[in-house]
């Protein structure tokens, strides 16, 4: 299980391995591109950088944050076009793909449509019985991501 917080600066990701209860953090982390890249070269790294990690970890599932509407057009593109990279590296990968709002991962998670990052990170170190809450707060948005994910299945069933 992959949950993929996308961006075209930072894109956050967490591997689960589905078993017991939520089952076990297996790696999370960000994967970074240098602004003054030029973006096509950006959006390549972006795209290495999930591949990896899909082929690394071979998940079954990616959950990724759904496009949302905000109050910076700037970042809205950003966000979309990091979508779209790590969509393509999924379609790729052959993953069953599931899109959630920023909204239903921060109540699904922390209990509350309106949780701010750091109560995301730490309901996803409660969730998962960590010592530490993931970090950066990209990571462990790719986290909550994939036990939104989790966590719906459930309830879908």
């Amino acid at each position: 299980m992959l949950g993929i917080d996308p961006g075209t600066a930072v894109t956050g990701y967490g591997v689960i391995e589905t078993g017991g209860g939520l089952g076990n953090l297996v790696e999370c982390g960000v994967i970074r591109t240098d602004r003054k890249t030029p973006l096509a070269w950006r959006l390549q790294e972006l795209y290495e950088g999930v591949s990896d990690v899909i082929e690394r970890h071979k998940p079954d599932v990616l959950s990724i944050e759904g496009v949302f509407h905000g109050k910076n057009t700037q970042s809205m593109i950003a966000l979309a076009q990091g979508r779209g990279i790590a969509l393509l590296a999924a379609a790729q990968g052959n993953l069953d793909i599931h899109e959630f709002s920023p909204a239903v991962v921060k109540k699904t998670v922390a209990g509350t449509g309106r949780a701010n990052k750091e109560q995301v990170a730490y309901m996803v170190q409660r969730l998962l019985r960590l010592k530490s809450p993931p970090a950066p707060s990209d990571a462990a948005d790719g986290v909550a991501l994939a036990i939104t994910f989790l966590l719906n299945r459930r309830v879908d069933k």
